[in-house]
């Protein structure tokens, strides 16, 4: 197939309607198709200039989100038949500038997020919806378009340091960014606004995996208790107790109980599953639960540098005995040909806390450290990139 050929098709595909019955697997295929072919096809000139003015549109959308602009250009063209709304509409609810109003939804046109079918007239795309306040991805564009404010130190960060890996919790490129040793989890809770933004991200169901850990774990096989008052499982930061509950759900047989293991004030503002048992905990102190069949930690370690990893795993090894098993669950970063999404987000654990995504083999070496022996790594089969893995750990 000639380039004119494949022109022809492609234009017969977009203009056809027939993605619309597409399933997400196989828009997700298209997608990287797309990506690939649009790779081959720019230059790098054009790719510079994606890149360089991405952060323009981050920015379009951000401002739209604040003004709540979104959720009143979803209700007005609610109003019309042909969904059909004027700038008149808008600023009956949007308190700002008209002009400033205007340039905004010109610009929300220019990414295809809007329609403008006249001077003063908008009409909203699907992309449209996605942004109104209740939606996680607004959440999204308030948090990362925020994050981009200390990001965009870098350069300075590591012209300042010598070019030096972040590797200290105290000094790390965001504490930099801000002229402050405040943390990063610190600063947010003085910020409401972008806590709440934060917190959504966080629970939104766009992270969470395709898969729980015990889906593809031998649960029954490995987690074997014959006294029920034993302690089965530990979730070691495990917030409002989301991952035990769902694991009580499907093994409501298996033996033994259940903690959850948070700060106090986590515990004590939360609603504890029936069933599970709450206890506020620090990390960093002793376990206070001893000889459990196994702890858990998810998405934990990549919160943290290296020196900081080994003593929270040496806190649990300390209170594990020869039958106890560490189960962690946290992205294993491949040692080559590193997803744009994973890289993207190594870069924001070293910003946020000298932090890292690690390889396997670096996380191997820190279970090592801290006195504790790799003994089996788990993963789906037809997982994505973005499956986290399980890490099954023993003492030595």
């Amino acid at each position: 197939m000639d380039v004119s050929q494949l022109l022809s098709s492609i234009n017969v595909i977009t203009s056809s309607g027939q993605l619309a019955t597409a399933d997400p697997q196989q828009r997700a295929q298209l997608s990287r198709a797309c990506d690939q072919l649009k790779s081959l096809c720019e230059s790098p000139l054009e790719k510079t200039i994606q890149l360089l003015f991405a952060g323009h549109q981050a920015i379009a959308i951000r401002l739209a989100i604040d003004l709540k602009l979104f959720d009143v250009i979803t209700s007005r063209s609610s109003e019309a038949s042909d969904g059909i709304f004027t700038l008149q509409h808008v600023l009956a609810d949007v308190k700002a500038d008209p002009k400033l109003i205007l340039r905004i939804m010109k610009f929300l046109a220019s990414m295809g997020i809007l329609e403008q079918p006249s001077t003063d007239t908008f009409k909203p795309t699907a992309f449209a919806s996605a942004y109104v306040s209740a939606s996680p991805l607004s959440a999204a564009v308030i948090h990362f378009t925020h994050f981009l404010t200390f990001i965009s130190r870098l350069p300075e960060y590591f012209d300042t340091k010598g070019w030096k890996n972040p590797e200290n919790l105290e000094d790390s490129p965001f504490s930099f960014a801000l002229g402050t040793q405040s943390r990063y989890f610190d600063y947010l809770s003085s910020k409401p606004y972008y806590q709440t933004a934060f917190n959504t991200v966080m629970a939104s169901s766009y992270r969470r995996s395709e898969k729980n850990w015990f889906d593809f774990f031998p649960v029954e096989e490995k987690l074997k208790l014959e006294n029920p008052s034993d302690v089965l499982l530990v979730d070691v930061g495990g917030c409002q107790g989301e991952d035990l509950y769902t694991f009580k759900k499907k093994f409501p047989n298996l033996p033994g109980r259940l903690v959850l293991q948070d700060l106090p004030h986590v515990i004590e503002a939360g609603k504890i599953p029936n069933g599970i048992e709450g206890q506020g905990y620090d990390f960093f102190d002793e376990q206070p639960v001893k000889n459990a069949r196994a702890y858990y930690l998810r998405n934990v370690l990549h919160d943290w540098p290296d020196k900081q990893v080994v003593e929270i795993l040496s806190r649990v090894r300390e209170a594990m005995n020869s039958q106890s098993l560490l189960l962690v669950e946290e992205k294993a970063m491949p040692e080559t040909d590193v997803p744009l999404m994973a890289a993207v987000g190594d870069m924001s654990m070293m910003v946020s806390f000298s932090a890292a995504e690690r390889t396997k083999k670096e996380y191997e070496c820190l279970f090592n450290q801290a006195g504790l022996r790799l003994t089996g790594f788990w993963k789906p089969e037809d997982a994505s990139e973005m499956q986290p893995a399980l890490f099954e750990a023993t003492l030595f």
